[in-house]
């Protein structure tokens, strides 16, 4: 029996892939520098990865030439790429896209006869088609609202905060589930929805502010009773949509009795810090309801003097710790940006795994982009989690298991000390060693 690992280090600003094999021989009482993996235990199911597709990174693909677009599309969803399964779009602007814009703006159209997604058509819908095209998986979509339209804010306007007129909820769920049948209707998968992405932020962006209380009464009294009367009980519901921190009290406040039919996940993003604890409360607590990482991306505003392998390592630290505490899938924010980090309509630049020179037509992958890989070209959807045991914390470890049987490690080393490892199964063991600040896979079949 043989261990395939596949290795990433990044030094001197230069990235170098390696791969190799290591036999598994006898266990001979093996005691010291010991990871064990136990597949006969098993957790979640993993449905897979993917990353958002905003007017921003629709924008920029349409910068490049057609040669580099097919090299973008490949690189994220092709089978020898990053073989995403998962996109995130949003329902009218957010603050990845050129400026504010939403498909309706008229309070007397209850008919939706003025209703036109001619902005998401101009570039968002061509850059899904092309996926569409390329991507051999079983493609799932994900939209979320930023703001529902200004005139049925308190505030009059898409940005800065404000909240949903109650006499306007009903209008707002029925905007929505057109929304999403207009998607439908021109072939996209749209399986899942965000009630409100970041309900508790007031951004100087597209926002809106919901109580725990008024995202219960919305989704209950309103958005549930929608969907139904339109025939679209497939619709999954994630709520929350933010940060971990306060991931557990949201869903708490939100599912019981009446509305745990009406919950089928709940969502968030990593910009509070790990919380890893959180996610593990809420699988323990709602063991049936999927937990879905839906954004984070690494801001120039915090982090812009962090180094290629910070980023990376960023993403490798979060997604081991989410899935370790009972994630279902993982789904990064914009696939690509331009080189300045945007384009978005409130300078609210960051970084992207891949990043492109529309005036060259050069495209850069960052080590992020790498390091996601590792996981997500190796991990199917449908595997599990399984369980492990390991010697150090400084070895940051997943274990998963395919639906094939087959067994996938992703192990993280953010040390500068190298870290031998001996994988102890089934009476047998493989010694390699995890280079100082680098990532491995590895992959027994």
């Amino acid at each position: 029996m043989e261990l395939k690992l596949i290795s990433t280090t990044y030094e001197d600003n230069q990235k170098e892939t390696n791969e190799a094999a290591v036999r598994f021989v006898t266990d001979n009482n093996v005691e010291m520098n010991v990871i064990n993996i136990y597949p006969e235990i098993e957790y979640q199911t993993f449905d897979g990865f993917g990353g958002a597709i905003t007017e921003a990174s629709a924008y920029t693909f349409s910068k490049m030439s057609e040669a580099s677009q097919k090299k973008l599309v490949d690189a994220y969803f092709s089978e020898s790429g990053n073989n995403y399964n998962m996109i995130r779009t949003h329902i009218d602007s957010c603050d990845f896209s050129l400026g504010q814009y939403e498909a309706m703006s008229d309070p007397t159209d209850r008919a939706f006869t003025s209703f036109s997604l001619k902005r998401d058509e101009e570039y968002i819908i061509p850059l899904l088609e092309k996926v569409k095209e390329t991507s051999t998986q079983n493609l799932e979509m994900m939209l979320s609202p930023w703001s529902p339209p200004a005139f049925m804010k308190t505030n009059g306007q898409r940005v800065d905060g404000g909240s949903l007129k109650p006499e306007y909820r009903a209008f707002w769920a029925e905007y929505i589930a057109h929304y999403i049948k207009e998607y439908q209707k021109r072939g996209f998968p749209i399986k899942m929805m965000t009630i409100q992405n970041e309900p508790n932020a007031r951004q100087t962006w597209d926002s809106c502010l919901y109580t725990a209380e008024e995202e219960k009464v919305f989704l209950r009294d309103y958005l549930y009773p929608a969907f139904q009367k339109n025939g679209m009980q497939d619709i999954q519901v994630f709520i929350w949509d933010h940060n971990k921190e306060r991931m557990y009290e949201r869903a708490a406040a939100i599912i019981d009795e009446e509305t745990d039919k009406m919950v089928d996940g709940v969502a968030f993003h990593w910009y509070s810090g790990d919380h890893f604890e959180a996610i593990q409360l809420v699988r323990e607590r709602f063991p049936n309801k999927k937990l879905y990482f839906t954004e984070g991306c690494v801001e120039y505003s915090r982090f812009a003097d962090a180094s290629q392998l910070q980023y990376a390592q960023m993403y490798a630290h979060d997604i081991i710790g989410n899935i370790n505490a009972g994630m279902n899938s993982f789904i990064d924010w914009n696939i690509i940006l331009d080189q300045q980090g945007g384009p978005n309509h409130v300078g609210n630049y960051c970084n992207a795994p891949i990043m492109c020179d529309t005036e060259n037509d050069a495209i850069l992958e960052n080590l992020s982009f790498s390091y996601i890989g590792h996981f997500s070209r190796y991990i199917a959807p449908g595997a599990k989690r399984i369980a492990f045991t390991r010697y150090s914390d400084k070895v940051e470890l997943v274990a998963m298991k395919n639906p094939t049987g087959e067994i996938v490690l992703v192990a993280l080393n953010r040390t500068k000390e190298d870290m031998p490892v001996a994988l102890r199964w089934k009476g047998q063991v493989a010694e390699f060693t995890i280079a100082a600040n680098t990532i491995l896979t590895g992959i027994i079949e």
